[in-house]
Protein backbone atom coordinates (compact mmCIF):
# COMPACT_ATOMS: atom_id res chain seq x y z
CA UNK A 1 0.00 0.00 0.00
CA UNK A 2 1.27 3.27 -0.88
CA UNK A 3 1.82 6.08 2.12
CA UNK A 4 -1.46 8.02 0.69
CA UNK A 5 -3.49 4.99 1.74
CA UNK A 6 -1.84 3.89 4.80
CA UNK A 7 -2.28 7.48 5.96
CA UNK A 8 -5.72 7.26 5.06
CA UNK A 9 -7.04 3.89 6.50
CA UNK A 10 -5.18 4.64 9.73
CA UNK A 11 -6.91 8.10 10.00
CA UNK A 12 -10.96 6.80 9.14
CA UNK A 13 -10.11 3.30 11.40
CA UNK A 14 -9.58 6.32 14.40
CA UNK A 15 -12.39 8.83 13.45
CA UNK A 16 -14.77 6.03 13.37
CA UNK A 17 -13.57 4.26 16.64
CA UNK A 18 -13.85 7.91 18.45
CA UNK A 19 -17.07 8.64 16.74
CA UNK A 20 -18.57 4.92 17.37
CA UNK A 21 -18.02 5.40 21.22
CA UNK A 22 -19.50 9.50 20.81
CA UNK A 23 -22.27 8.05 19.36
CA UNK A 24 -23.15 5.08 21.58
CA UNK A 25 -22.53 7.13 24.47
CA UNK A 26 -25.21 9.70 23.51
CA UNK A 27 -27.66 6.73 22.66
CA UNK A 28 -26.95 5.32 26.41
CA UNK A 29 -26.10 1.75 24.71
CA UNK A 30 -22.54 -0.48 24.93
CA UNK A 31 -20.21 0.80 22.59
CA UNK A 32 -20.24 -2.44 20.85
CA UNK A 33 -23.51 -1.99 19.02
CA UNK A 34 -22.34 0.63 17.31
CA UNK A 35 -18.56 -0.33 16.77
CA UNK A 36 -18.79 -3.54 15.24
CA UNK A 37 -21.03 -2.85 12.63
CA UNK A 38 -19.34 0.32 11.73
CA UNK A 39 -16.12 -1.48 11.44
CA UNK A 40 -17.60 -4.00 9.13
CA UNK A 41 -19.19 -1.81 6.93
CA UNK A 42 -15.86 0.27 6.75
CA UNK A 43 -14.28 -2.81 6.27
CA UNK A 44 -16.37 -4.04 3.28
CA UNK A 45 -16.69 -0.36 1.69
CA UNK A 46 -12.97 1.15 1.69
CA UNK A 47 -10.14 -0.83 0.71
CA UNK A 48 -8.27 1.69 2.93
CA UNK A 49 -9.48 0.23 5.88
CA UNK A 50 -7.73 -3.34 6.03
CA UNK A 51 -6.15 -3.75 8.90
CA UNK A 52 -3.76 -6.76 7.91
CA UNK A 53 -2.58 -4.91 5.06
CA UNK A 54 -2.07 -1.62 6.77
CA UNK A 55 0.29 -3.06 9.39
CA UNK A 56 1.26 -6.37 7.61
CA UNK A 57 3.01 -8.89 9.69
CA UNK A 58 2.65 -6.77 12.64
CA UNK A 59 -0.62 -6.58 12.90
CA UNK A 60 -1.30 -9.46 15.19
CA UNK A 61 1.43 -9.12 17.98
CA UNK A 62 0.11 -5.61 18.27
CA UNK A 63 -3.28 -6.89 18.96
CA UNK A 64 -1.78 -9.00 21.39
CA UNK A 65 -0.11 -6.23 23.19
CA UNK A 66 -3.31 -4.19 23.26
CA UNK A 67 -5.46 -6.86 24.67
CA UNK A 68 -2.46 -7.18 27.08
CA UNK A 69 -2.75 -3.41 28.25
CA UNK A 70 -6.29 -3.84 28.50
CA UNK A 71 -6.38 -7.07 30.78
CA UNK A 72 -4.16 -4.98 32.97
CA UNK A 73 -6.75 -2.48 33.45
CA UNK A 74 -8.92 -5.59 34.67
CA UNK A 75 -6.77 -6.78 37.03
CA UNK A 76 -6.00 -3.10 38.20
CA UNK A 77 -9.60 -3.01 39.16
CA UNK A 78 -9.99 -6.61 41.31
CA UNK A 79 -9.84 -5.49 44.55
CA UNK A 80 -10.08 -9.66 45.79
CA UNK A 81 -10.85 -8.39 48.88
CA UNK A 82 -14.25 -6.91 48.31
CA UNK A 83 -15.02 -9.69 47.17
CA UNK A 84 -17.30 -11.59 50.41
CA UNK A 85 -20.40 -13.16 51.70
CA UNK A 86 -22.98 -14.55 49.76
CA UNK A 87 -21.41 -12.50 45.84
CA UNK A 88 -18.13 -14.31 46.43
CA UNK A 89 -19.77 -17.57 46.50
CA UNK A 90 -21.99 -16.94 43.38
CA UNK A 91 -19.06 -15.51 41.61
CA UNK A 92 -16.91 -18.14 42.08
CA UNK A 93 -19.03 -20.44 40.84
CA UNK A 94 -19.93 -18.55 37.66
CA UNK A 95 -16.36 -18.63 36.91
CA UNK A 96 -15.36 -22.38 38.33
CA UNK A 97 -18.69 -23.77 36.78
CA UNK A 98 -19.12 -21.41 34.34
CA UNK A 99 -16.00 -21.28 32.41
CA UNK A 100 -15.95 -25.30 31.61
CA UNK A 101 -19.67 -25.85 31.40
CA UNK A 102 -19.60 -23.01 28.28
CA UNK A 103 -16.45 -23.93 27.02
CA UNK A 104 -17.48 -27.64 26.72
CA UNK A 105 -21.17 -27.04 25.29
CA UNK A 106 -20.00 -24.72 22.99
CA UNK A 107 -17.22 -26.53 21.45
CA UNK A 108 -19.78 -29.72 20.83
CA UNK A 109 -22.25 -27.67 19.54
CA UNK A 110 -19.60 -26.00 17.21
CA UNK A 111 -18.53 -29.66 15.46
CA UNK A 112 -21.54 -30.17 13.85
CA UNK A 113 -22.89 -26.62 13.69
CA UNK A 114 -20.36 -24.80 11.90
CA UNK A 115 -18.38 -28.27 10.07
CA UNK A 116 -15.03 -27.74 11.73
CA UNK A 117 -12.42 -30.41 13.40
CA UNK A 118 -12.90 -30.96 16.94
CA UNK A 119 -9.49 -28.47 17.77
CA UNK A 120 -10.82 -25.71 16.07
CA UNK A 121 -14.19 -26.15 17.89
CA UNK A 122 -12.67 -26.36 21.33
CA UNK A 123 -10.81 -22.84 20.60
CA UNK A 124 -14.35 -21.03 19.79
CA UNK A 125 -15.16 -22.72 23.27
CA UNK A 126 -12.46 -21.64 24.99
CA UNK A 127 -12.91 -18.42 23.41
CA UNK A 128 -16.76 -17.83 23.89
CA UNK A 129 -16.45 -17.91 27.73
CA UNK A 130 -15.79 -14.19 27.99
CA UNK A 131 -17.99 -12.03 29.01
CA UNK A 132 -15.93 -8.75 30.40
CA UNK A 133 -16.62 -5.43 32.02
CA UNK A 134 -16.62 -3.37 28.91
CA UNK A 135 -19.83 -4.32 28.16
CA UNK A 136 -21.31 -5.69 31.25
CA UNK A 137 -20.78 -2.23 32.58
CA UNK A 138 -22.40 -0.03 30.23
CA UNK A 139 -25.39 -2.60 30.18
CA UNK A 140 -25.87 -2.96 34.15
CA UNK A 141 -25.54 0.78 34.53
CA UNK A 142 -28.49 1.36 31.61
CA UNK A 143 -30.61 -1.41 33.92
CA UNK A 144 -29.70 -0.12 37.30
CA UNK A 145 -30.43 -3.90 38.55
CA UNK A 146 -30.58 -4.30 42.12
CA UNK A 147 -27.36 -4.12 43.84
CA UNK A 148 -26.61 -7.65 45.08
CA UNK A 149 -27.00 -8.19 41.12
CA UNK A 150 -24.96 -5.13 39.94
CA UNK A 151 -21.79 -6.39 42.59
CA UNK A 152 -22.27 -10.55 41.12
CA UNK A 153 -22.23 -9.71 37.47
CA UNK A 154 -19.75 -6.46 37.63
CA UNK A 155 -17.28 -9.10 39.14
CA UNK A 156 -18.03 -12.29 36.93
CA UNK A 157 -17.38 -9.99 34.03
CA UNK A 158 -14.47 -8.37 35.58
CA UNK A 159 -12.87 -11.52 36.71
CA UNK A 160 -13.97 -14.22 33.55
CA UNK A 161 -12.16 -12.09 31.40
CA UNK A 162 -8.82 -12.35 32.25
CA UNK A 163 -9.39 -16.02 33.13
CA UNK A 164 -10.66 -16.29 29.76
CA UNK A 165 -7.82 -15.15 28.44
CA UNK A 166 -5.38 -17.18 30.33
CA UNK A 167 -7.32 -20.31 29.14
CA UNK A 168 -7.64 -19.17 25.14
CA UNK A 169 -3.88 -18.96 25.17
CA UNK A 170 -3.45 -22.62 26.59
CA UNK A 171 -5.83 -23.97 24.43
CA UNK A 172 -4.19 -22.27 21.71
CA UNK A 173 -1.30 -23.82 22.56
CA UNK A 174 -3.40 -27.13 23.36
CA UNK A 175 -4.24 -27.25 19.70
CA UNK A 176 -1.34 -26.46 18.30
CA UNK A 177 1.00 -28.73 20.15
CA UNK A 178 -1.71 -31.08 19.20
CA UNK A 179 -0.30 -31.06 15.18
CA UNK A 180 3.39 -30.25 16.17
CA UNK A 181 4.26 -32.42 19.34
CA UNK A 182 6.75 -29.89 20.42
CA UNK A 183 6.85 -30.60 23.85
CA UNK A 184 5.39 -34.54 23.53
CA UNK A 185 2.46 -33.79 25.10
CA UNK A 186 -0.49 -31.51 26.07
CA UNK A 187 0.31 -30.99 29.60
CA UNK A 188 3.96 -30.44 28.80
CA UNK A 189 3.08 -27.38 26.69
CA UNK A 190 0.72 -25.98 29.05
CA UNK A 191 2.79 -26.22 31.55
CA UNK A 192 5.86 -24.38 29.67
CA UNK A 193 3.62 -21.46 28.23
CA UNK A 194 1.79 -20.56 32.01
CA UNK A 195 5.76 -21.02 33.09
CA UNK A 196 6.62 -18.32 31.19
CA UNK A 197 3.70 -16.10 31.74
CA UNK A 198 3.94 -16.70 35.68
CA UNK A 199 7.40 -15.82 35.40
CA UNK A 200 6.59 -12.79 33.42
CA UNK A 201 4.39 -11.44 35.29
CA UNK A 202 6.24 -12.14 38.54
CA UNK A 203 9.39 -10.06 36.90
CA UNK A 204 6.74 -7.19 36.25
CA UNK A 205 5.09 -7.01 39.38
CA UNK A 206 8.33 -7.26 41.09
CA UNK A 207 9.62 -4.49 38.78
CA UNK A 208 6.89 -1.66 39.54
CA UNK A 209 7.24 -2.88 43.16
CA UNK A 210 10.76 -1.31 43.15
CA UNK A 211 9.62 1.46 40.96
CA UNK A 212 6.93 2.52 43.48
CA UNK A 213 8.99 1.92 46.66
CA UNK A 214 12.13 2.95 45.69
CA UNK A 215 11.71 5.39 42.76
CA UNK A 216 8.71 6.81 43.86
CA UNK A 217 7.70 7.90 40.55
CA UNK A 218 4.54 10.97 40.40
CA UNK A 219 1.57 10.59 39.17
CA UNK A 220 1.81 11.14 35.40
CA UNK A 221 5.55 9.15 35.01
CA UNK A 222 4.06 6.50 37.50
CA UNK A 223 0.96 5.92 34.88
CA UNK A 224 3.48 5.64 31.84
CA UNK A 225 5.70 3.75 33.83
CA UNK A 226 3.21 0.84 34.20
CA UNK A 227 1.83 1.27 30.19
CA UNK A 228 5.73 0.25 29.92
CA UNK A 229 6.16 -2.07 31.66
CA UNK A 230 2.79 -3.95 30.68
CA UNK A 231 3.67 -3.80 27.16
CA UNK A 232 7.69 -4.84 28.01
CA UNK A 233 6.85 -7.74 29.64
CA UNK A 234 4.23 -8.89 27.26
CA UNK A 235 6.47 -8.96 24.41
CA UNK A 236 9.41 -10.24 25.56
CA UNK A 237 7.07 -13.37 26.62
CA UNK A 238 5.52 -13.42 23.46
CA UNK A 239 9.05 -14.08 21.78
CA UNK A 240 9.42 -16.53 24.50
CA UNK A 241 6.29 -18.40 23.33
CA UNK A 242 3.41 -16.83 21.70
CA UNK A 243 0.20 -15.16 23.78
CA UNK A 244 1.65 -16.04 27.15
CA UNK A 245 1.94 -12.18 27.49
CA UNK A 246 -1.52 -12.16 28.29
CA UNK A 247 -0.86 -14.26 31.60
CA UNK A 248 1.79 -11.73 32.47
CA UNK A 249 -0.59 -8.95 31.88
CA UNK A 250 -3.47 -10.50 34.00
CA UNK A 251 -0.86 -11.19 36.99
CA UNK A 252 0.52 -7.97 37.06
CA UNK A 253 -2.66 -6.17 37.19
CA UNK A 254 -3.73 -8.29 40.32
CA UNK A 255 -0.28 -8.21 41.76
CA UNK A 256 -0.58 -4.36 41.51
CA UNK A 257 -4.02 -4.05 42.85
CA UNK A 258 -3.45 -6.71 45.87
CA UNK A 259 -0.64 -6.98 46.91
CA UNK A 260 0.70 -4.94 49.82
CA UNK A 261 3.34 -2.54 49.87
CA UNK A 262 2.18 -1.80 46.01
CA UNK A 263 1.95 2.04 46.50
CA UNK A 264 0.48 2.87 43.17
CA UNK A 265 -0.24 6.29 41.92
CA UNK A 266 -3.60 7.03 40.97
CA UNK A 267 -4.24 6.27 37.23
CA UNK A 268 -5.04 9.58 35.80
CA UNK A 269 -7.77 9.87 32.81
CA UNK A 270 -4.61 9.34 31.05
CA UNK A 271 -4.44 5.61 31.01
CA UNK A 272 -8.23 5.18 31.13
CA UNK A 273 -8.84 7.14 27.63
CA UNK A 274 -5.86 5.05 26.41
CA UNK A 275 -8.29 1.88 27.29
CA UNK A 276 -11.20 3.21 26.13
CA UNK A 277 -9.06 4.28 22.47
CA UNK A 278 -7.53 0.53 22.45
CA UNK A 279 -11.17 -0.90 22.61
CA UNK A 280 -12.61 1.19 20.01
CA UNK A 281 -9.83 0.89 17.38
CA UNK A 282 -9.58 -3.31 18.18
CA UNK A 283 -13.36 -3.73 17.50
CA UNK A 284 -12.84 -1.35 14.85
CA UNK A 285 -9.98 -3.26 13.05
CA UNK A 286 -10.98 -6.72 13.75
CA UNK A 287 -14.53 -6.36 12.70
CA UNK A 288 -12.96 -4.72 9.26
CA UNK A 289 -11.03 -7.92 8.86
CA UNK A 290 -14.39 -10.15 8.63
CA UNK A 291 -15.58 -10.07 5.28
CA UNK A 292 -19.07 -10.42 3.69
CA UNK A 293 -17.70 -13.69 1.68
CA UNK A 294 -16.47 -15.26 5.16
CA UNK A 295 -20.09 -14.67 6.65
CA UNK A 296 -21.88 -16.27 3.59
CA UNK A 297 -22.10 -19.81 4.92
CA UNK A 298 -21.46 -18.80 8.33
CA UNK A 299 -23.94 -16.49 10.30
CA UNK A 300 -26.81 -18.46 9.88
CA UNK A 301 -25.25 -21.55 11.87
CA UNK A 302 -23.47 -19.16 13.97
CA UNK A 303 -26.77 -17.49 14.91
CA UNK A 304 -27.37 -21.17 15.98
CA UNK A 305 -24.78 -21.25 18.63
CA UNK A 306 -25.35 -18.12 19.95
CA UNK A 307 -28.98 -19.00 20.45
CA UNK A 308 -27.84 -22.14 22.26
CA UNK A 309 -25.44 -20.24 24.30
CA UNK A 310 -27.93 -17.53 25.62
CA UNK A 311 -31.10 -20.13 26.10
CA UNK A 312 -29.43 -23.12 27.16
CA UNK A 313 -25.79 -22.82 28.62
CA UNK A 314 -25.96 -19.83 30.80
CA UNK A 315 -29.28 -20.21 32.10
CA UNK A 316 -28.00 -23.39 33.14
CA UNK A 317 -24.68 -21.83 34.41
CA UNK A 318 -26.93 -19.51 36.67
CA UNK A 319 -29.36 -22.44 38.16
CA UNK A 320 -26.06 -24.71 39.47
CA UNK A 321 -23.92 -21.27 40.36
CA UNK A 322 -26.84 -20.26 42.44
CA UNK A 323 -28.29 -22.69 44.02
CA UNK A 324 -28.45 -22.99 47.84
CA UNK A 325 -27.71 -19.18 48.29
CA UNK A 326 -30.08 -16.41 49.37
CA UNK A 327 -30.53 -15.25 45.46
CA UNK A 328 -34.65 -15.04 44.57
CA UNK A 329 -35.66 -16.90 41.70
CA UNK A 330 -36.08 -13.63 39.71
CA UNK A 331 -32.29 -12.23 40.78
CA UNK A 332 -31.21 -16.48 39.47
CA UNK A 333 -33.33 -15.59 36.02
CA UNK A 334 -31.51 -12.53 35.68
CA UNK A 335 -28.24 -13.89 36.08
CA UNK A 336 -29.14 -16.04 33.43
CA UNK A 337 -30.10 -13.40 31.31
CA UNK A 338 -26.65 -11.68 31.45
CA UNK A 339 -23.92 -12.86 29.53
CA UNK A 340 -22.79 -10.69 26.46
CA UNK A 341 -19.29 -11.50 24.42
CA UNK A 342 -16.72 -8.61 24.63
CA UNK A 343 -13.65 -7.20 23.27
CA UNK A 344 -11.32 -10.24 25.09
CA UNK A 345 -13.31 -12.92 22.66
CA UNK A 346 -12.70 -10.60 19.85
CA UNK A 347 -9.16 -10.33 20.04
CA UNK A 348 -8.34 -13.66 21.20
CA UNK A 349 -10.06 -15.08 18.12
CA UNK A 350 -8.18 -12.02 15.91
CA UNK A 351 -5.14 -13.15 17.49
CA UNK A 352 -5.50 -16.96 16.90
CA UNK A 353 -7.67 -18.03 14.74
CA UNK A 354 -4.73 -16.60 12.42
CA UNK A 355 -2.49 -18.81 13.51
CA UNK A 356 -4.61 -22.24 13.66
CA UNK A 357 -5.44 -20.93 9.96
CA UNK A 358 -1.61 -20.95 8.77
CA UNK A 359 -1.47 -24.51 10.33
CA UNK A 360 -4.01 -25.90 8.17
CA UNK A 361 -6.70 -26.42 10.82
CA UNK A 362 -10.22 -27.74 9.30
CA UNK A 363 -12.33 -24.97 9.92
CA UNK A 364 -9.95 -22.61 11.64
CA UNK A 365 -11.38 -20.18 9.22
CA UNK A 366 -14.63 -19.96 10.55
CA UNK A 367 -13.52 -18.96 14.08
CA UNK A 368 -13.17 -15.04 13.70
CA UNK A 369 -16.36 -14.82 11.82
CA UNK A 370 -18.37 -17.11 13.70
CA UNK A 371 -17.30 -15.29 16.94
CA UNK A 372 -18.12 -11.96 15.17
CA UNK A 373 -21.34 -13.28 15.00
CA UNK A 374 -21.96 -14.30 18.36
CA UNK A 375 -20.55 -11.24 19.93
CA UNK A 376 -22.59 -9.09 18.05
CA UNK A 377 -26.00 -11.45 18.42
CA UNK A 378 -25.19 -11.46 22.21
CA UNK A 379 -25.04 -7.64 22.73
CA UNK A 380 -27.88 -6.86 20.76
CA UNK A 381 -30.12 -9.20 21.85
CA UNK A 382 -28.81 -7.97 25.83
CA UNK A 383 -28.95 -4.52 25.09
CA UNK A 384 -32.39 -4.43 23.87
CA UNK A 385 -33.88 -7.05 26.36
CA UNK A 386 -32.31 -6.65 30.14
CA UNK A 387 -34.00 -3.76 30.50
CA UNK A 388 -37.26 -4.78 29.65
CA UNK A 389 -36.35 -8.34 31.22
CA UNK A 390 -35.19 -6.37 34.53
CA UNK A 391 -38.21 -5.03 35.36
CA UNK A 392 -40.64 -7.74 34.20
CA UNK A 393 -38.21 -10.19 37.05
CA UNK A 394 -39.06 -6.60 39.12
CA UNK A 395 -35.17 -6.55 39.92
CA UNK A 396 -34.58 -3.17 38.84
CA UNK A 397 -32.82 -0.64 41.60
CA UNK A 398 -35.65 1.99 42.82
CA UNK A 399 -34.95 4.90 40.74
CA UNK A 400 -34.90 6.87 43.77
CA UNK A 401 -31.62 8.68 45.48
CA UNK A 402 -28.83 6.77 46.72
CA UNK A 403 -26.34 9.24 48.62
CA UNK A 404 -23.11 8.67 49.95
CA UNK A 405 -22.80 10.91 53.67
CA UNK A 406 -18.85 11.25 54.36
CA UNK A 407 -18.32 12.45 57.49
CA UNK A 408 -19.55 11.05 61.00
CA UNK A 409 -19.97 14.40 63.21
CA UNK A 410 -23.65 14.27 65.58
CA UNK A 411 -25.63 16.93 62.38
CA UNK A 412 -24.14 14.61 59.90
CA UNK A 413 -25.29 11.90 61.53
CA UNK A 414 -28.83 13.27 62.12
CA UNK A 415 -28.50 14.53 58.05
CA UNK A 416 -28.60 11.07 57.60
CA UNK A 417 -31.31 9.73 59.70
CA UNK A 418 -33.68 12.45 58.47
CA UNK A 419 -32.80 11.40 54.13
CA UNK A 420 -33.58 7.77 55.27
CA UNK A 421 -36.53 8.69 57.02
CA UNK A 422 -37.87 10.67 54.23
CA UNK A 423 -37.36 7.15 52.14
CA UNK A 424 -34.07 7.62 50.85
CA UNK A 425 -31.37 4.41 50.79
CA UNK A 426 -28.31 6.16 52.89
CA UNK A 427 -25.10 4.73 52.65
CA UNK A 428 -22.48 7.15 54.99
CA UNK A 429 -18.52 6.42 55.20
CA UNK A 430 -16.21 8.04 58.31
CA UNK A 431 -12.87 7.49 59.24
CA UNK A 432 -12.91 7.49 63.41
CA UNK A 433 -14.17 4.59 65.04
CA UNK A 434 -16.07 6.89 67.55
CA UNK A 435 -18.12 8.21 64.60
CA UNK A 436 -18.51 4.82 63.01
CA UNK A 437 -20.00 3.71 66.10
CA UNK A 438 -22.13 6.48 65.92
CA UNK A 439 -22.98 6.10 62.49
CA UNK A 440 -24.07 2.14 63.34
CA UNK A 441 -26.06 3.19 66.29
CA UNK A 442 -28.28 5.54 64.26
CA UNK A 443 -28.74 2.25 61.83
CA UNK A 444 -27.75 3.38 58.67
CA UNK A 445 -25.55 1.54 57.09
CA UNK A 446 -21.79 2.25 57.64
CA UNK A 447 -19.95 2.10 54.09
CA UNK A 448 -16.57 -0.60 54.57
CA UNK A 449 -13.45 1.10 55.71
CA UNK A 450 -11.54 0.66 52.60
CA UNK A 451 -14.29 2.02 50.10
CA UNK A 452 -13.49 5.36 50.27
CA UNK A 453 -9.64 4.78 49.91
CA UNK A 454 -10.39 2.30 46.96
CA UNK A 455 -12.86 4.74 45.46
CA UNK A 456 -10.56 7.81 45.70
CA UNK A 457 -7.31 5.76 44.31
CA UNK A 458 -9.35 5.19 41.02
CA UNK A 459 -9.41 1.63 40.84
CA UNK A 460 -12.57 1.24 41.80
CA UNK A 461 -16.45 2.48 41.03
CA UNK A 462 -19.08 3.27 43.67
CA UNK A 463 -21.16 1.07 42.66
CA UNK A 464 -24.85 2.07 42.99
CA UNK A 465 -24.32 5.69 44.85
CA UNK A 466 -25.70 8.22 42.94
CA UNK A 467 -23.59 11.84 44.91
CA UNK A 468 -21.24 11.69 47.00
CA UNK A 469 -21.56 14.56 49.85
CA UNK A 470 -18.27 15.07 51.99
CA UNK A 471 -19.15 16.88 55.29
CA UNK A 472 -16.07 16.25 57.05
CA UNK A 473 -14.36 18.92 59.60
CA UNK A 474 -11.11 18.48 57.21
CA UNK A 475 -11.61 21.10 54.94
CA UNK A 476 -8.41 19.82 52.63
CA UNK A 477 -10.15 16.38 52.43
CA UNK A 478 -13.32 17.37 51.26
CA UNK A 479 -11.46 19.27 48.59
CA UNK A 480 -9.32 16.64 47.25
CA UNK A 481 -11.59 13.87 47.53
CA UNK A 482 -14.25 16.20 45.55
CA UNK A 483 -11.73 15.81 43.15
CA UNK A 484 -10.74 12.28 42.89
CA UNK A 485 -14.56 10.95 43.04
CA UNK A 486 -15.67 12.52 40.30
CA UNK A 487 -16.52 10.19 37.55
CA UNK A 488 -16.90 7.76 40.19
CA UNK A 489 -20.54 7.89 40.38
CA UNK A 490 -23.59 8.48 38.60
CA UNK A 491 -24.09 11.79 40.14
CA UNK A 492 -22.47 14.61 41.12
CA UNK A 493 -20.22 15.29 44.02
CA UNK A 494 -20.81 17.69 46.82
CA UNK A 495 -18.30 19.43 49.34
CA UNK A 496 -18.81 21.76 52.33
CA UNK A 497 -17.59 25.10 51.51
CA UNK A 498 -14.48 26.22 53.08
CA UNK A 499 -15.27 28.72 55.51
CA UNK A 500 -13.07 32.22 54.66
CA UNK A 501 -10.70 32.45 57.37
CA UNK A 502 -9.73 28.75 56.25
CA UNK A 503 -5.98 27.49 56.33
CA UNK A 504 -5.99 24.86 54.20
CA UNK A 505 -3.76 24.48 51.88
CA UNK A 506 -5.64 23.84 49.00
CA UNK A 507 -9.78 23.76 49.78
CA UNK A 508 -10.04 27.69 49.30
CA UNK A 509 -8.74 27.59 45.85
CA UNK A 510 -10.13 24.70 44.76
CA UNK A 511 -13.46 24.78 42.72
CA UNK A 512 -16.34 22.11 42.45
CA UNK A 513 -20.11 21.51 43.66
CA UNK A 514 -20.04 23.61 46.79
CA UNK A 515 -23.03 22.82 49.27
CA UNK A 516 -25.06 24.96 50.69
CA UNK A 517 -23.33 28.08 50.18
CA UNK A 518 -20.28 29.99 51.71
CA UNK A 519 -22.56 31.11 55.35
CA UNK A 520 -23.32 27.21 56.19
CA UNK A 521 -19.52 26.20 56.73
CA UNK A 522 -18.68 23.21 59.29
CA UNK A 523 -18.01 25.64 62.17
CA UNK A 524 -21.36 27.01 61.61
CA UNK A 525 -23.08 23.54 62.21
CA UNK A 526 -21.09 22.66 64.82
CA UNK A 527 -21.91 25.93 66.55
CA UNK A 528 -25.58 25.69 65.72
CA UNK A 529 -25.55 22.16 66.91
CA UNK A 530 -23.90 23.35 70.03
CA UNK A 531 -26.71 25.53 71.15
CA UNK A 532 -29.75 22.86 70.58
CA UNK A 533 -30.09 23.10 66.48
CA UNK A 534 -30.70 19.47 64.82
CA UNK A 535 -31.35 18.87 61.27
CA UNK A 536 -35.21 17.87 60.98
CA UNK A 537 -37.11 16.40 57.53
CA UNK A 538 -40.32 17.92 57.26
CA UNK A 539 -43.08 18.47 54.59
CA UNK A 540 -41.93 20.85 52.31
CA UNK A 541 -45.80 23.03 52.59
CA UNK A 542 -45.07 23.09 56.26
CA UNK A 543 -44.10 26.59 57.67
CA UNK A 544 -40.51 26.37 58.69
CA UNK A 545 -39.01 27.31 62.40
CA UNK A 546 -37.81 30.86 62.03
CA UNK A 547 -34.04 30.70 61.60
CA UNK A 548 -34.23 27.24 59.85
CA UNK A 549 -31.73 26.80 56.74
CA UNK A 550 -32.77 25.05 53.67
CA UNK A 551 -30.35 21.74 53.02
CA UNK A 552 -32.21 19.20 51.26
CA UNK A 553 -35.47 18.71 49.25
CA UNK A 554 -36.17 15.36 48.94
CA UNK A 555 -38.62 14.97 45.99
CA UNK A 556 -41.94 13.00 45.81
CA UNK A 557 -39.59 10.70 43.09
CA UNK A 558 -37.26 10.03 45.70
CA UNK A 559 -34.71 12.71 43.79
CA UNK A 560 -32.31 14.45 46.09
CA UNK A 561 -31.68 17.97 45.19
CA UNK A 562 -29.52 19.81 47.47
CA UNK A 563 -28.96 23.57 48.13
CA UNK A 564 -25.93 25.03 46.61
CA UNK A 565 -23.47 27.89 46.27
CA UNK A 566 -25.38 28.77 42.66
CA UNK A 567 -28.78 27.74 43.23
CA UNK A 568 -31.82 26.80 45.85
CA UNK A 569 -34.37 23.70 44.54
CA UNK A 570 -37.95 25.29 44.86
CA UNK A 571 -40.20 23.01 46.88
CA UNK A 572 -43.05 21.22 45.21
CA UNK A 573 -46.02 19.48 46.79
CA UNK A 574 -45.40 16.31 48.11
CA UNK A 575 -41.33 16.82 48.85
CA UNK A 576 -39.61 16.57 52.14
CA UNK A 577 -37.49 19.40 53.39
CA UNK A 578 -34.33 18.66 55.22
CA UNK A 579 -33.43 21.62 57.33
CA UNK A 580 -31.13 22.91 60.02
CA UNK A 581 -33.35 24.46 62.45
CA UNK A 582 -32.47 26.10 65.44
CA UNK A 583 -33.02 25.69 69.37
CA UNK A 584 -35.16 22.50 68.90
CA UNK A 585 -32.46 20.53 71.54
CA UNK A 586 -31.06 21.35 74.91
CA UNK A 587 -27.26 22.93 74.24
CA UNK A 588 -24.50 21.11 74.53
CA UNK A 589 -21.06 21.62 75.21
CA UNK A 590 -19.50 24.64 73.06
CA UNK A 591 -17.10 22.80 70.43
CA UNK A 592 -13.72 23.17 70.23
Amino acid sequence: MTTDQVLTGMGLILVLAVGSQIVAGRLRIPALIVLLPVGFAAGALFDDVAPERLLGPAFSPLVSLAVAVILYDAGLGLDLSRLKGHTRRVVVRLICVGVPVTGLLGALLAVPLLGMSARAAVMIGAILVVSGPTVVGPLLGFVRPKDRLQHILIWEGSLIDPVGGVLGALVFHAVLSGSRHRFGSGMGHFLASMGIGVAGGAVGAASLWVLFRVLRPGEVLGTTAQLAAVIGVAALCDVLRDDTGLIAAVLMGLAVANLRGMDVPARRPFFETLVSLILGLLFVSISATVTPQSLRHVWLPALGLAAFLVLVVRPLVALVSTLGTELTRAERGFVGWMAPRGIVAAATASTFSAALVAEHIDGATKILPATFVVIVATVTLYGLTASPVARRLGVVRPSRSRPLLVGGDPWVVDLGVALKAAGLEVLMWAGEEEQRERIRRAGIELAPGELLGAATGGAAELEGITAVYLLTAEDDFNALAALLLRGSVEGTVHRLDAPADSQGAVAPFIGGEVLFGPRLTWPVFARGYAHGAAVLGQPADEVPRPGSELLFLVRGDGRLDPVTEGAAPLPRPGDTAVRLVPGVRGAGPEPA
